[in-house]
């Protein structure tokens, strides 16, 4: 009877695993298919421009007769690495970066930490902090180029002359209206971050005596740590391929003072026309970008 017994449950036991692996591969199929189209458009318009470019950087590519390139293998690598012109348009993205990164993350997490408030006139702050970022990079460049000229507000109240035309000043100016217009984005990620944090436990803070800062550190930043995670990782990687306002507001100048890597691959591509080395310079951003996001999620993402 024992033994019937062990056999039906085994035979029961036995039914169920089919039965679960019956679930997990619909599951699996249906998802797939759910994820097929977005595969589809993501190996035609991201993977294979990526390899396509991957292949162009091995040659002195000719854009009009692409069969009668001529195969250089890692040549344009090797030039790259001895170019002063390309450890120029590092230097210059990277001096960007460090100006606007940092103001980009503490502002905008500062602005969503006081709109949170309950104060009045929450929706018209709201609206003002972000309306920025609906303008285009054209719209932005033009507006702050007006207001950086010789006789522009900024020059009028800051004194400079035109800050545009200023070997020091040129960057500085386009980092702040970078910074003017980036903040918009990361405000709305933080502020919908901060609002997902349970009242409760401030409440129970309040009652221990926690003071505001303890609050801040112990329960607001780590409550909020995946959305800054991903803030972070998304401006550095938008700072770093900076183009639009340098190319509108001083076209790479003074002295190529303002010239960023992108601006410089678009100049050798399509002014150049050496569309090989464009992409060698191409595949080294993109390599720093992703050195770059792993070293930022490896020292801020925690334990996830």
């Amino acid at each position: 009877m024992g033994q019937a017994n062990r056999q039906r449950d085994a035979n029961a036991n036995g039914s169920t695993l089919v039965d679960l692996s019956k679930s997990s591969t619909r599951e699996w199929i249906a998802g797939s298919a759910f994820a097929l189209p977005y595969l589809l458009i993501a190996g035609t318009f991201l993977f294979g421009p990526l390899l396509l470019a991957l292949y162009m950087s091995l040659y002195d590519w000719n854009a009009l007769d692409p069969a009668q390139s001529q195969f250089l293998g890692l040549e344009n690598y090797r030039i790259l690495l001895s170019d002063p012109d390309f450890w120029n348009a590092l230097w210059n993205t990277v001096y960007f970066v460090v100006l606007t990164v940092p103001p980009i993350v503490v502002g905008s997490l500062l602005l969503a930490l006081g709109v949170n408030r309950e104060v009045r006139g929450q929706w018209l702050l709201r609206t003002v902090f972000f309306s920025p970022y609906v303008l285009t990079v054209a719209v932005v460049g033009l507006l702050w180029t007006e207001l950086f000229n010789a006789s522009g507000l900024v020059s009028y109240y800051l004194g400079g002359g035109n800050w545009l035309t200023s070997h020091d000043l040129a960057m500085p100016a386009i980092a702040v209206a970078t910074i003017w217009w980036q903040l918009a984005f990361n405000f709305i990620i933080l502020l919908a971050a901060r609002q997902n944090v349970s009242d409760r436990l401030y409440e129970a803070a309040k009652l221990d005596g926690a003071s505001s800062w303890r609050m801040m550190r112990d329960i607001t930043i780590p409550q909020m740590q995946n959305p800054l995670v991903f803030v972070v990782i998304v401006t550095f990687v938008n700072s770093f391929q900076v183009f639009g306002q340098p190319f509108i507001m001083t076209d790479g100048g003074p002295s190529f003072s303002t010239t960023t890597i992108v601006l410089y691959l678009y100049d050798t591509a399509f002014t150049g026309r050496q569309f090989g080395y464009a992409a060698a310079v191409g595949y080294v951003l993109f390599m720093i970008l992703i050195a770059v996001s792993a070293t930022s999620y490896y020292f801020l993402g925690g334990d996830d």
